[in-house]
């Protein structure tokens, strides 16, 4: 399975508008088969915050699907299945409240974002429960990877534990490769 990103349709009329933002047989039917277990709420007051890059490793991994429902964020998921002829590579993509749009991130990709807005709100559903143990990150501004993140010539804020993260030159082998090379950034509307 690869990151998608999902546009959930919207019904509006003069009070506002209405979405399903997960409804487990649709996004099945469109290959987005994993149970998730875990809802996680992050906050971010400044403007250039960064999370990430992220994963927790076998047995322990987890697909995440990520929205933003207060500011905008840029989301980024990192193939580092090993043996994959794409591994290093990523696709991003603009989160925002007003769009709704979703970031599916599947297990054998690190997650990342930054806030493009101050007082940034971001829900992400998980496929496993959050296991320290199994926890790895690499750092943001990895050479290998040149992520072109969007800070305005800025330093990003981050937390001590980000801040540290080993490159990705030093990441070791975590997640095997089952023949599906990281392409564009599908988008589908659900």
């Amino acid at each position: 399975m690869l990151p998608k990103l999902i546009r959930p349709r919207r019904y509006g009329d003069n009070r506002g508008w209405f979405t399903e933002s997960y409804n487990a047989r649709r996004y099945g039917e469109a290959g987005i088969r994993d149970t998730f277990v875990q809802d996680n709420h992050s906050f971010s007051a400044p403007k250039g915050t960064l999370r990430g890059l992220h994963f927790q490793a076998i047995p322990n991994a987890q697909a995440k699907l990520v929205r933003c429902v207060a500011g905008a964020i840029w989301d980024v998921a990192v193939d580092i299945r090993d043996g994959s002829p794409t591994r290093g590579r990523w696709v991003g993509a603009e989160l925002t409240a007003e769009g709704g749009e979703q970031l599916y991130v599947p297990v054998g990709f690190a997650h990342g974002f930054v806030t493009l807005t101050e007082d940034a709100h971001v829900l992400y559903k998980a496929g496993d429960l959050f296991a320290p143990e199994s926890e790895g990150s690499i750092r943001w501004d990895s050479p290998e990877l040149a992520i072109a993140w969007p800070l305005d010539g800025g330093c990003p804020v981050l937390s001590d534990k980000d801040a540290v993260a080993p490159a990705f030159a030093d990441l070791t082998a975590v997640f095997p490769y089952e023949g599906d090379p990281l392409g564009d950034l599908e988008e589908i509307v659900l």
